[in-house]
């Protein structure tokens, strides 16, 4: 792991997201709370969360970091889910490697909840859309 010792604690703020795919019919379900494992989203938002916190376990090379909130919210286009994870921060690294987790875990969740309903979901398009805080202040 790199050395933060000597870096100032700072706001840190990510935003990542990304997209998962399926066919109308495997929307239309979600939308209507009947996929059979229960409530997609709720679920996936709360698994994102989990994964956030989790980002330092998962990753061999992250820091723990004391996170200050998380937003996961989620768009539909005909039959694409959009993700977006919203991590801030106050410490001496940035939050980008837990808002990237926080939509995978909820895109590997709408999949795991989806697949008995739909055999053909694609993850996609998982990126960081901003960072702010530290050296890199874009």
């Amino acid at each position: 792991m790199i050395d933060v010792t000597e870096k100032k604690e700072t706001f840190r703020f990510a935003i990542a997201r990304g997209t998962v795919e399926m066919s109308p019919a495997t929307v239309n379900l979600i939308k209507a709370n009947r996929i059979p494992k229960g409530d997609v989203l709720s679920t996936a938002r709360t698994s994102a969360i989990l994964g956030v916190k989790k980002t330092s376990e998962l990753i061999p090379f992250c820091h723990p970091i004391r996170i200050t909130g998380v937003e996961i919210s989620f768009s539909f286009i005909e039959s694409t889910i959009t993700i977006e994870a919203k991590v801030s921060a106050v410490d001496r690294t940035g939050v980008e490697m837990e808002a990237l987790t926080a939509v995978t875990i909820a895109a590997l969740t709408i999949y795991d909840m989806c697949k008995q309903v739909d055999k053909k979901i694609v993850i996609s398009d998982i990126h960081l859309i901003k960072k702010i805080g530290g050296k890199s202040m874009n």
